[in-house]
């Protein structure tokens, strides 16, 4: 594979230009399939709405979505050997879009989780395959930008996701939640049937040779924890036998899954690769960081929803100050990795990180956008310098004929480690909450000169708009109820931020032990 000619005022030859289209294909695909997942999270309110649906069954949306992400994950190695990265990539495109076109116009609710189901699924090949190529088809001088835009790609996605949604429920219609991805995918497909290479024609062994079981076992296992651990918060974890029979199934299906691909002789998924121990660092660093990423972008948004009562393009401007330092700093990260050790980028970017939680614990209930930026703008360079650090680092780790693989633990890596961030969060806040409504209870006594003082503010406030004595009353003392549950609510908030900054310290420490890993 050639470079481009650096000869100024040269024309490159069409031939050389096939792995930079194929490139820009790609990094549309990665932004799709993270968008896909965030801009659903974000609009489910207006989906249930649109639906028909109430919360609890219009709670499964997000559900559908990141297991059809996941199950489309882990079909990416067979899958990928069997009929070639290129052709897989393309279908992948075709079931998306289709899917896409026609989740707006579904008669129910099952319908459409349906539809959703089948978009994830195409979706989820995105990311492994995109690593795929960078790793098989991109020139070796300009890999490592490959990598740090592919790693920018993924998170600025899902910061901008929440401006994306909140505009078209504002100026244009639900639809274009599903919609929006019928506009350039039809570009993706064209850019990677020009741009990737042709695949080689399987000769059937692929078939003959497919271990069923553990494939079936992997869906299972990872679909119904991922499906326990969205629903878990909601349903009151061990409270709810739908939960305990969820985590229950996936943690047996897991084990089948692993047990079997440990002693097959052609598995499924090569777990052994994992064997060389800093690659399973990798990957718990990966997980770690998007622990974190996926929980301080839970808890920002809530807040400014319930706090601040903001809508999504509100909520978005504070999200997007995460997404433009990265869209800044990605030649500039890639030029200087190298130069410099990732290993010290990586742990800069974890310190970073954590800083930046410990800042947002400073939070009151009159914080608003500008006061967000000073910790999401050093996040954001963390994440930046963490991300593509850890991404390079595992692609220096591995073979060309381990990209298959490496990809597939990628994708699962950040589907769990994002999930498992937002659950933990969700119950984290709820639990809190509970506990310090309670404690901020106990010191709003009725005889208390503090809290008369408040009830006949609020009453005389209360007064001005009604005529009736009791039911001026009856409003301050309400007042005063969400005065005491929005405090509660911002110190939860605050408990949130300290344990992201506790997970950040964690992956400090961890990168620390990554080693010099050798380039294959």
């Amino acid at each position: 594979m050639t470079d481009l000619p650096s000869v100024s005022g040269t024309v490159p030859e069409r031939e050389t230009l096939k792995p930079y289209v194929g490139l820009f294909g790609v990094m549309i695909g990665s932004m799709a399939s993270t968008l896909s997942t965030r801009v659903t999270v974000f609009g489910l309110a207006d989906l249930r709405g649109a639906l028909g649906a109430g919360f609890d069954e219009g709670a499964w949306i997000t559900t559908a979505v990141g297991i059809g992400q996941l199950v489309g994950g882990l079909s990416c190695p067979y899958l990928a050997s069997l009929v070639g990265p290129r052709r897989m990539l393309l279908a992948g495109i075709a079931v998306f879009f289709t899917a896409s076109l026609l989740a707006p116009l579904s008669p129910s609710l099952p319908a459409y989780l349906a539809a959703q189901l089948l978009a994830s699924l195409g979706a989820g090949t995105f990311i492994p395959l995109t690593i795929i190529f960078i790793i098989r088809h991109v020139p070796s001088r300009l890999k490592i930008y490959g990598f740090a835009i592919f790693a920018m790609n993924a998170e600025f996605s899902q910061n901008v996701a929440a401006s994306l949604e909140g505009f078209y429920a504002d100026h244009w219609s639900w639809r274009w939640i599903h919609w929006q991805y019928c506009l350039v995918l039809p570009v993706m497909f064209a850019c990677v049937r020009y741009g990737m290479p042709e695949d080689d024609v399987s000769d059937g062994s692929g078939i003959r040779n497919l271990d069923w079981p553990a494939l079936l076992y992997a869906w299972l296992g990872f679909g119904l924890l991922y499906a326990g651990f969205d629903q878990g918060n909601r349903l009151d974890w061990t409270g709810s036998g739908i939960v305990a029979g969820l985590l229950l199934g996936g943690l047996l299906g897991l084990t089948a899954f692993i047990v079997r691909e440990l002693t097959a002789v052609r598995p499924a998924i090569d777990l052994r690769i994992l064997a060389r121990g800093y690659l399973l660092l990798f990957f718990f660093l990966l997980i770690g960081f998007r622990f974190v990423i996926l929980a301080t972008g839970y808890i920002i948004p809530v807040y400014l929803q319930v706090v601040q009562n903001y809508r999504g393009l509100e909520v978005g401007s504070v999200l997007v100050w995460i997404a433009i330092p990265q869209l800044v700093l990605v030649l500039p990260l890639a030029k200087l990795l190298q130069t410099f050790d990732p290993r010290w980028t990586l742990g800069a970017g974890s310190a970073l990180i954590g800083i930046a939680c410990l800042i947002a614990t400073g939070l009151t209930d009159q914080w608003a956008t500008d006061d967000f930026l000073a910790s999401q703008a050093i996040q954001a360079v963390g994440q930046s310098f963490a991300l593509t650090s850890l991404v390079v680092l595992i692609a220096r780790s591995i073979t060309p004929t381990e990209a298959v693989a490496i990809g597939t633990f990628v994708q699962m890596s950040r589907m769990f480690g994002g999930e498992m961030g937002t659950a933990f969060m969700q119950t984290l806040v709820r639990t809190r909450e509970q506990i310090h409504s309670n404690l901020l209870g106990l010191h709003v006594q009725a005889q208390d000169g503090l809290t008369v003082d408040r009830l006949f503010a609020y009453g005389r406030a209360a007064s001005s708009r009604l005529s009736d004595v009791s039911e001026a009353a009856a409003q301050s003392t309400r007042l005063l109820a969400n005065a005491v549950a929005r405090q509660a609510s911002v110190l939860a908030y605050i408990d949130g931020f300290m344990a992201a900054a506790a997970v950040a310290a964690i992956c400090w420490i961890l990168s620390a032990f990554v080693p010099r890993s050798p380039a294959r």
